[in-house]
């Protein structure tokens, strides 16, 4: 085990890689479900790391988002597990041997999905585990065995504590998204995971960023890696047209509306910080008349999917959503992808980009910049090494809105506005009733009003007694009152 990340071995740049999938020493029924795919030649990533995984060896695989790394390692990871392969019904005949962790449940179920389509002529079984659903159909899927297991951490770990699935038996584990998978937030569920697992395995990471911080977390997981790099670390697509716009917060959602219309974007992608401002910003584009769907957290997990299924059949204009969009998702022919808000991570702006211009697509990325993102502005530049410019954005419709304008119309000199004559002023008048505006007036015959009258009929209680005094309640005889005086006599 290495401790220093640059002591990797490199991957030799000497040796030819294959250009063809059929000049590896692959299956038949890998091979006929990789042209079945329409897969014929291999991207770079594709042909340095899948000679390296098929020597068994631990590999750390860094390349641009939307280069394949996915086929990268799941197809010599099934070539590799073809030995265990059974037609037996019996669950102890199909253990989990190979686990693939991402960090998030759109990317886990991607994955899932070209893991079947790689493995569909053979026996091997294959399933995904994650949160937002019940976990009754998965817990039946583990226990009837399957040999690859996707997963995102904290549902696995749900899995691990019910004891619906044995990981004694794994050979191969994948960290999709690595540098996402050792950040500070997943590392306490991912060294839980990995401590239920044997010590002797092979163990690849794939991510299209590798701080030196991560690839120095990253020794500990791996036995004597090689690093595979197809570009420049952290480098974006060289498809992807990038524009830096300077904006006020008040005129984002118009310059989106704008270069979708001048630039006929069918779809685009707009990315924001926080889950309200998505939900938000959703419903102001529904207003706007376009197609919308928002993407985040809060959202359940089959809205989330429903959400992301719309939009690949373009059925949706825009999906604004967060950053459980901005890994590993991939939509073909992406036109465009939108920084609403500057990302609080730079490693973040090469994901969210990188959803467009995938597979040597070209593609439109626009951030827009506020006078408070210069901070985050400085870390991309940081991350990218390149200088970011800035450039001005003219609205076509530049009349201001109505509350600028009419604090405009407020803020002008009193000499350029007529002066309007103020209405004196004048109290407003007090309500007039004739009944009770009227005096006092005697009854005209001299008899006394009621109140006195009714204080006249009150019986006398006693002598030098008030007469509010109420007397003694009389209780009938029945209840063994007794009878007064007067009476007895």
């Amino acid at each position: 085990m290495q401790e220093n990340p640059e002591s990797a071995v490199a991957a030799p740049a000497e040796a030819p890689a294959p250009a063809r999938f059929d000049t590896l020493p692959l299956d038949a029924k890998l091979l006929r479900a990789v042209a079945d795919s329409g897969y014929l030649t291999m991207t770079p990533i594709q042909a340095k790391a899948i000679p390296i995984v098929l020597q068994g060896r631990d590999v750390m695989g860094a390349a641009q988002t939307g280069t394949g790394k996915t086929a990268a390692f799941s197809i010599p990871l099934l070539q590799r597990m073809l030995k265990h392969e059974n037609p037996s019904v019996s669950p102890a005949r199909h253990p989990v041997r190979a686990l693939v962790l991402a960090p998030t449940r759109e990317l886990a179920d991607q994955v899932a999905d070209n893991v079947k389509k790689y493995a569909k002529h053979t026996q091997l079984r294959s399933l995904v585990v994650f949160g937002g659903v019940d976990m009754k159909p998965q817990t039946a899927a583990l226990k009837a065995g399957v040999e690859v297991l996707i997963a995102t951490p904290g549902r696995l770990l749900d899995h691990i504590e019910a004891k619906n699935c044995v990981l004694n038996q794994v050979e191969y584990v994948v960290l999709d998204e690595a540098d996402r998978m050792l950040d500070i937030g997943f590392l306490p569920d991912l060294q839980r995971i990995l401590s239920f697992l044997p010590k002797a395995r092979q163990t690849l990471l794939f991510s299209a960023t590798f701080s030196p911080e991560i690839k120095r977390l990253a020794q500990s997981y791996l036995q004597d890696p090689i690093l595979v790099e197809t570009a420049r670390p952290n480098q974006t697509a060289s498809t992807v047209e990038q524009r830096f716009y300077s904006v006020t917060d008040d005129d984002k959602r118009a310059v989106i509306r704008q270069i979708l219309k001048d630039r006929a974007i069918r779809q685009a992608i707009v990315f924001g910080n926080s889950k309200l401002g998505v939900a938000r910003l959703a419903r102001a584009f529904e207003r706007d008349g376009l197609r919308t769907a928002a993407l985040h957290g809060d959202k359940s997990q089959d809205e989330r999917l429903k959400a992301l299924e719309a939009f690949k059949r373009g059925e949706m204009d825009v999906l604004v959503a967060t950053d459980v969009a901005a890994r590993g998702l991939d939509i073909a022919d992406l036109p465009a992808v939108f920084n609403f808000d500057v990302p609080f991570n730079a490693e973040d702006y090469v994901h969210r980009i990188g959803r467009t211009g995938r597979a040597g697509a070209s593609g439109l990325a626009v951030t827009l910049v506020t006078k408070s993102d210069a901070r985050l502005i400085a870390d991309i530049e940081k991350l990218i090494k390149r200088k970011i410019d800035l450039d001005a954005f003219e609205l076509q419709d530049s009349r201001p809105p109505r509350f600028e304008r009419r604090r405009a119309e407020e803020s002008e000199a009193p000499e350029a506005r007529p002066a309007a004559p103020r209405p004196a002023y004048r109290p407003p008048a007090a309500p007039k009733d004739p009944f009770f505006d009227k005096p006092y007036e005697a009854s005209a015959s001299g008899e006394a009003p009621a109140w006195e009258k009714a204080k006249a009929a009150a019986p006398t209680v006693g002598k030098g007694l008030s007469s509010y005094i109420k007397p003694k309640r009389q209780v009938a005889a029945l209840f063994g009152a007794k009878k007064p005086a007067s009476a007895e006599n």
